[in-house]
Parts: structure tokens; sequence; C-alpha cells
């Protein structure tokens, strides 16, 4: 056990923690803190712990494979937790959260058959842009809540998948937005909502790119291993 690898155990004890923030009122009746203030600190507070476990790793030579073996595993976690809360919340739509948690799974079955046979697909800065829009995505989404509850009125039908300048809530913030700034804490939350949504678009669609990255380079792989065996097999 090193500091590293406590934190990252420390983002998997937060996970219970920030569920129970989201979908309770255990944050304002027992602390007087908003639920979506207490729980995007938490959130953001657990997102910074991925970032300092590998940077305290790397300079401290602490690497190891606990660590390499942990570490994703606290990372999904806490993504699945935070958006099965916010569908739970009706603050995301299921269909977007459903893809991304299976992305999640589909890659992670891919690296365990692919490490089994001895083959590591190492991270792509796809990956990585998928992490950065889901913290993005999320706090957004957090915090555009009130009390756990979207900003917009008829959620299923008031806020379209694509066409966000059709919902009223969000015309009226604009308009408040460019009329000298006469906006309210309601305009705000919506529009923070609507970047929230967009924002989800867009870990939607790199998810999908990441996979197949990651599907094409353990293809790759296997067709090179392949040849260099008949190559092998064949100069005997």
């Amino acid at each position: 056990m090193n500091l590293p690898n406590a934190l990252t155990l420390l983002r998997i004890f937060i996970v219970p923690l920030l569920v129970v923030v989201l979908l309770t009122p255990f944050s304002e009746d027992w602390l007087g803190v908003p639920r979506h203030i207490a729980g995007v600190a938490l959130f953001l507070g657990a997102a910074l712990t991925d970032y300092l476990d590998g940077l305290l790793a790397r300079s401290r030579q602490q690497v190891s494979q606990f660590g390499k073996l942990l570490d994703p595993i606290a990372d999904k976690l806490l993504i699945s937790s935070a958006l099965i809360s916010l569908v739970e919340n009706r603050l995301a739509p299921a269909w977007a959260v459903v893809i991304i948690i299976g992305r999640e799974f589909a890659v992670s079955g891919l690296r365990s058959i692919a490490a089994a046979d001895g083959v590591i697909i190492a991270a792509s800065w796809v990956g990585k842009l998928k992490m950065l829009a889901q913290v993005a995505a999320i706090t957004l989404l957090i915090l555009s809540s009130v009390s756990g509850a979207p900003p917009v009125a008829n959620f299923g039908q008031a806020f379209p998948a694509i066409e966000f300048w059709t919902v009223p809530e969000l015309r009226q913030a604009v308009h408040h937005l460019l009329s000298e700034g006469r906006t309210t804490i309601t305009d705000w939350q919506v529009l923070l909502y609507t970047l929230g949504r967009a924002m989800l678009w867009v870990v939607v669609f790199v998810s999908c790119v990441s996979m197949y990255q990651y599907f094409r380079s353990f293809y790759l792989i296997s067709l090179e291993r392949g040849q260099l065996a008949r190559e092998a097999k064949n100069g005997r």
C-alpha cells in the first residue's frame, strides 16, 4: 500500500457517498448544503484523485500491478454510479448512459482477453478525451439540478435529444441573457443543463470512436501475431 494506491481506494470509497448525496436529501438535512453543490464537490474531488494517483505513482516510482488493476475499476465505478444517479434524477437519458457503460464493459472485456494472450492494448488519447468529456458532462448536469430534478418541465418531451432550441425554458433563458443580462438562477440552471446534455452527445460519440480504436488495435495485433506464427511455422 502506497499513497497513489490509497488515493485510488479513496475514489472507490467516495462512490457510495456520492450516490447517497445525489439520490437523497442527506447533505441538505444533515450538512445544510444543497445536494447539487455537495455532489459536484464530491465528484470533482474523486475525479481529481484519478489525476493525482497516476502523477504520484510515476513521480515517486510507485507504479504497481495492483494500481494498474485498481485504477480503471475505480474510474468505471465513479463514472457509472454518477451517470446512473443522473438517470434516476431524470437529468440524463437512459439510452446515452447505456451506450457509455456498455462501451466500458466491452472494452474491459476486450482488454482482459488481450491480456490473457499476453497482448497489452495501450490507452489512446481518445480515451483520455472521453474521461475529460465525461467529467465535464456530469459536472454540468449535477450543477443544473434543483433538489435532484431537471430545471425543465416534462423531461421526456420538452427537452428533445438534439433540437435544444425548441425548449421554452431555454429560449427564455437565452432571451434573458441577451436582454442586458437579466438572468435568474433558474435561467443559469437551464443553460448548464443544456450544455450538459450537449456534452453528453460528445461523450457518446467519443466513447464509440474509442471503442472502435480498441477493437481495431486488437484486430491488427491479432493479424500480426498470426502472420508471425505462420512465418515461423513455414520457416521450420
